[in-house]
């Protein structure tokens, strides 16, 4: 009788079998939600706009289908306007509270500016001194002391901000009356020795296109600030 010598495969002994060879797929994905609608003031618009309170939560995916849940849901307010995202106590706020918000924001930052760009030639005189902290006082309408002055010169130094780059940064936030009052709280600041210096009078003239403004506006807020 004959012998049936033949060795069964690998891949016969698993013929037929749907689960051979294949490979399970598990990820994660995140998904957004809307939960509510309604009005709101937008900071980034500054006008009232209609808004949805959106929730996102990561989920655990199993052939790219989303199947359990593996956090809580973050919850934010997102403009239908101008799509920004804020935090859900946005809508807490009216808008009173924001615009008093947005300019002791700008106060700040304005102050912050006019410091970078007296350290510009890596030094802080007296006279520049003088002119910061009556530059908080007298014009912008906000007090502060030598000791927080010399914070924001500590911190300015040791990050190395760049006059342009910072004031490229925050500016985007400012309307046109307050980048021309920025300019003019920087040159007078600049200014405090009575003579600027090469590298003062090329980032004061970078300011213009900075803050796009023409050079009609630029020399009027200049000619402003010298009466």
């Amino acid at each position: 009788m004959a012998v049936d010598r033949s060795v069964e495969s690998p891949v016969d002994r698993h013929r037929g079998d749907p689960y051979h060879g294949s490979m399970i797929l598990i990820g994660t994905t995140n998904l957004t939600r809307t939960r509510e609608r309604g009005n709101f003031y937008c900071p980034g618009c500054r006008v009232p706009q209609t808004f949805r309170l959106r929730a996102r939560r990561p989920w655990l995916t199993l052939y790219f289908i989303p199947t359990v849940p593996i956090g809580g849901p973050e919850l934010f307010v997102q403009c239908d306007q101008c799509k920004q995202t804020w935090d859900p106590t946005v809508m807490q706020m009216d808008q009173a509270t924001h615009e008093m918000a947005a300019a002791e924001q700008f106060v700040d930052e304005t102050i912050r500016s006019a410091v970078v760009v007296t350290l510009i030639d890596g030094s802080i005189s007296e006279a520049e001194i003088a002119a910061l902290l009556d530059l908080g006082s007298d014009r912008l309408g906000r007090e502060f002391d030598r000791e927080e002055l010399g914070r924001l010169c500590s911190i300015a130094q040791q990050n190395g901000i760049k006059a342009a780059n910072y004031v490229l940064t925050v500016s985007t936030r400012w309307d046109q009356g307050q980048r021309v009052e920025a300019l003019q709280a920087m040159f007078l600041a600049a200014s405090a020795e009575g003579e600027l210096s090469d590298e003062k009078l090329k980032v004061l003239a970078e300011m213009r296109e900075i803050l796009n403004l023409s050079d009609n506006e630029y020399e009027a807020a200049i000619e402003a600030t010298l009466r």
